[in-house]
């Protein structure tokens, strides 16, 4: 039974044909999202990797319960104590491997619209070899020579490509909050519950809002001091006050009808979370009190132990935003996705409202049901036409490599960056994240102007 077991996972390795004919306890998959799934392990292993080359407590305990430390160190040309496999160069090196990796996938899958071509094959299977292939990417980076001048442009590249990756999914969550929208909207014709679910909902949005910037109002502010936390508070707050009264405004409302709360509410949500976010990532400010301690201010009094414990920050920092870069690359890779970015949309007049509004009713499961085996623990999905376009999955992996690049060397900070000081203040995080959430509005702001200014189909939402 062992043998069996080891034979189905070797087979797993090859493809996922064979591993549907040797994995009888595996539940059933999708092929598109079993390969999907593949390539997000491959980039959490890497990820992880990162996460412990800049980790000085991982560097300490290796260092003291290795033996030979040095001696291995020495032996493999790493330096006297493995200084050139640890902090922001190894780094760089170990992304550039995996972003070359995603790349040549991205040029090899471009314009591929037949699962059954030899380049889907290739795509869809031959796991082992990859994860051969991503490994010896990543090792070679290390022999690249002149690496000086291969750093410094590597972390233009990589500053280029963190930021178009944030772009994106800023572009996306604009063209969400608008097909919500849009979706609901239309079953109002029919049924007028839809309209208190749009109430509902908008009413749920605002009240995250506005109690979120209360909350950080009270927390992360002092009557005395905390000037900066009051002017971005105040600041955002009005960000999401103005795009609530655009949303509305007769001109708008005039050339786009679908406009309405619900947008603005989601947006404003989610100016409400990166703002939180940023100042949850600033340096913490520390004075002396009447007493002659140390003492930190504009953080929450609960949250002042949490960020004495480094490693703890450090652990769950990097979960987190392990968690939310995959989630990220996973839900911008969809079908919906990809004909979002390039301006495709469905006939308003065709529109079927749907509580799960992502998924049409002809989509991919639909498409997978008709196509189930029996016996066979996988479910090729893709037998017409392929699910997802693999050129731009490759393509958004590629700069999600670049984005954690920067992110765990502290974007330009990168010299003194480390893990157990990232999570617990940054300033280049602090103003990314408040960059992106100034991006956010704008672009919104955008797709509500743009139709005002050039009255074209393109603009309609």
């Amino acid at each position: 039974m062992s043998a069996q077991c080891c034979a189905g996972q070797l087979a797993c390795c090859c493809g996922s044909a064979g591993c549907s004919f040797c994995c009888g306890c595996c539940p059933k998959i999708r092929q598109s999202r079993s390969t999907r799934f593949m390539y997000a392990l491959y980039f959490i292993l890497v990820v992880v990797l990162c996460y412990v080359m800049m980790s000085n407590t991982v560097a300490n305990e290796m260092r003291e319960h290795i033996p030979f430390f040095e001696d291995i160190c020495k032996g493999i040309k790493a330096g006297d104590t493995c200084e050139k496999l640890v902090g922001y160069s190894a780094v760089y090196r170990v992304c550039f491997g995996m972003a070359c990796f995603f790349f040549l996938f991205c040029l090899l899958t471009l314009k591929v619209n037949n699962s059954k071509s030899c380049r889907a094959y290739i795509h869809n299977g031959f796991w082992f070899f990859k994860l051969l292939l991503l490994g010896a990417m990543c090792s070679g980076a290390f022999f690249i020579p002149d690496q000086e001048t291969f750093l410094n442009a590597w972390r233009y590249v990589g500053a280029v490509g963190g930021f178009l990756f944030l772009g994106i999914q800023l572009l996306l969550l604009v063209e969400f909050a608008h097909k919500w929208n849009k979706n609901w909207t239309a079953g109002t014709a029919s049924n007028k519950l839809w309209y208190a679910s749009l109430s509902l909902v908008t009413l749920i949005t605002y009240s995250i809002a506005t109690g979120g910037l209360i909350l950080m109002a009270v927390f992360y502010t002092q009557k005395d001091g905390c000037m900066d936390n009051k002017i971005l508070l105040g600041v955002n707050g009005g960000l999401c006050l103005l795009i609530s009264v655009v949303a509305i405004s007769p001109p708008v409302q005039d050339r786009q009808p679908h406009s309405g709360l619900l947008q603005s509410g989601l947006i404003s949500c989610y100016v409400t979370y990166l703002t939180f976010s940023a100042l949850s990532s600033k340096p913490v400010e520390v004075v002396l009190d009447e007493h002659g301690k140390n003492v930190t201010i504009c953080v929450p009094d609960f949250g002042q132990d949490l960020y004495r414990d480094k490693n703890l920050v450090a652990r769950l920092g990097t979960a987190l935003s392990c968690g939310c870069i995959l989630y990220s690359c996973l839900t911008s890779t969809t079908r919906w996705s990809s004909d979002a970015l390039q301006g495709r949309y469905g006939a308003p007049e065709l529109e079927v409202a749907r509580c799960c509004f992502c998924f049409g009713p002809g989509g991919e499961d639909t498409e997978g049901q008709q196509n189930v085996k029996e016996g066979s623990r996988v479910i090729y999905d893709e037998k017409k036409s392929t699910v997802y376009n693999y050129a731009y999955f490759h393509f958004v992996f590629f700069l999600a490599s670049l984005y954690v690049m920067m992110t765990l060397t502290d974007w330009f900070n990168y010299e003194s960056a480390n893990i157990e000081t990232l999570f617990s203040g940054s300033w280049s995080i602090f103003w990314v994240k408040m960059a992106s959430c100034w991006i956010c509005v704008l672009l919104y702001l955008g797709t509500l102007v743009a139709p005002l200014c050039r009255p074209s189909p393109h603009f309609s939402v």
